[in-house]
């Protein structure tokens, strides 16, 4: 069994695309705190919420000398429309490559719905300090109240 990065560990240095065609890794946003938050699909309903919850506190999360990047496995074009259809301004990327992000951090795992096994993103969320370090990982995420969570977090660190 494999070990995944844990609070205190550097997150990994994975590019991933982002909407307009170029790359964003963690170790662009050195020197901010970084939430990077891994959810299923774009244009699902808790998705679509968790996206619009962090875009409504992008500004809170700014004046905490916090950035945000919403990572899920859907294309980039993808993300350019559901960007477009709900007015989103928390910047997202796709990290689609096998052996990405979400694979190095085990949120790309084996889930099941209906007795059906599949792979799938797990929604969960890294606050990472401005040092690159993981800070706080939530697992597992229910999308109510998620994003003011993590903002209290990013203030506190």
């Amino acid at each position: 069994m494999s070990t995944f990065p844990g609070v205190g560990d550097a997150i990994p240095d994975i590019a991933m695309e982002t909407p307009e065609g170029g790359h964003v890794k963690p170790s662009d946003f050195v020197g901010h705190k970084l939430v990077i938050f891994f959810y299923p699909k774009d244009d699902t309903p808790g998705c679509t919420t968790e996206n619009k919850d962090f875009s409504a506190l992008q500004a809170d999360f700014a004046a905490a000398g916090t950035k945000l990047l919403g990572v899920s496995k859907d294309p980039a074009k993808k993300h350019l429309k559901f960007i477009a259809k709900h007015g989103l301004t928390a910047p997202l990327a796709s990290d689609a490559e096998e052996g990405g992000l979400s694979d190095a951090l085990g949120v790309w795992a084996e889930k099941q719905m209906y007795g059906k096994t599949y792979m799938g993103m797990v929604r969960a969320t890294y606050l990472m300090g401005a040092d690159g370090k993981i800070a706080r990982i939530w697992d597992k995420v229910k999308v109510a109240g998620h994003a003011e969570d993590v903002l209290a977090a990013a203030k506190a660190i």
